[in-house]
């Protein structure tokens, strides 16, 4: 047990200093390339120059909340994966991100943005939350096959309705609407909301770690043990679904990361999920980050949707995973 413990603990270190090395590298690159001793002086001593500004005024909010939006939507994943006994579940399969995506469109079209675009997100997404939970609660006692199919049919509503509005939105404002339905972090200025949602949301997580081990078994053994399968799947549900309203909030619409890493990390290193949420968190945010870094400096001085660039990766990494024995969350 001790050494196994030892290997968790080097494993998150590893991707803590992985995580910092591509902060770092998301602060030198961009349309103008810095040094990382000049970066190091904009962090610390130079706080004035044309250097610091753009450091700590566009590339290290930008770092930042790419990072969060990561973390948040591969814990998001991580926890659907288990309330729906299913490896493929993902942040965006119960409608939340539908919602936020017609809210945020609602604004851009009569041409507002900034934090009105991040409250009607947030709002669209609590709208769509509440709806997913009134209707798989139903009559009868809480059940994962009606919340997933609930999650399903709003979601298909929420498609409809954002197809509605790119039809009838005028054409100046289809090019910001199609970035931000495709992952846009270019206006992100103030991450640490997302940081502290993804810090409260993490601990919370680990905190129901011991318990999600034993759920993964079934709801008979759970309830054999002790554990209130009910109430624990509805705390799921709620805290996966905060975690990628304030992601989609942040970012807009960003596929394949939540879908992606809690799978990879299962495969490679089993699913305990006292290390699984924690190291899932990690790598989620390192792979937005850098699919970020890539997205603004491949073409740059111009930028690409940076959900482009995680399909890019995402889609072979699946279909390698797809070759290997499934680590699944019944464990």
């Amino acid at each position: 047990m001790c050494i196994i413990l030892c290997r968790y603990l080097a494993a998150l270190l590893l991707l803590s200093l992985v995580a910092l090395v591509a902060v770092g590298f998301a602060l030198c690159v961009g349309s103008v390339s810095l040094s990382p001793a000049a970066v190091w002086r904009a962090l610390t001593t130079d706080t004035g120059g044309l250097t610091s500004e753009v450091v700590l005024q566009i590339r290290l909010p930008r770092a930042l909340s790419a990072f969060a939006t990561g973390g948040l939507l591969a814990l998001a994943g991580a926890l659907l994966q288990v309330l729906l006994r299913n490896p493929l579940a993902e942040p965006y399969l119960l409608g939340v991100s539908g919602g936020a995506a017609v809210g945020a469109l609602v604004v851009l079209a009569t041409g507002l943005a900034g934090w009105w675009l991040q409250a009607a997100a947030c709002l669209g997404a609590t709208v769509s939350t509440a709806l997913v939970f009134g209707l798989s609660r139903g009559k009868g006692a809480w059940d994962p096959l009606r919340l997933l199919l609930s999650g399903v049919v709003v979601a298909a509503g929420w498609g409809a309705m954002v197809s509605l509005l790119l039809a009838i939105s005028p054409d100046t404002g289809l090019r910001g609407m199609l970035f931000w339905l495709m992952g846009d972090l270019g206006q992100a200025e103030t991450p640490y909301v997302a940081l502290y949602a993804l810090a409260i949301g993490l601990l919370l997580a680990i905190l129901l770690a011991p318990r999600l081990n034993i759920l993964v078994h079934g709801e008979l053994v759970a309830t054999a043990l002790g554990i209130h399968a009910e109430r624990l799947r509805i705390s799921l549900y709620l805290l996966s679904s905060m975690l990628t309203a304030i992601a989609v909030t942040e970012a807009g619409c960003i596929g394949f990361v939540g879908l992606i890493v809690p799978h990879l990390v299962r495969q490679l290193a089993g699913s305990d999920h006292r290390f699984l949420l924690p190291a899932a968190t990690l790598l989620g945010g390192i792979l937005l980050l850098i699919a970020d870094t890539l997205a603004r400096t491949i073409v740059a001085p111009r930028e690409l949707p940076v959900g482009v660039i995680t399909a890019l990766l995402g889609v072979p990494v699946f279909l390698v995973l797809l070759q290997t024995p499934s680590a699944s969350p019944r464990g």
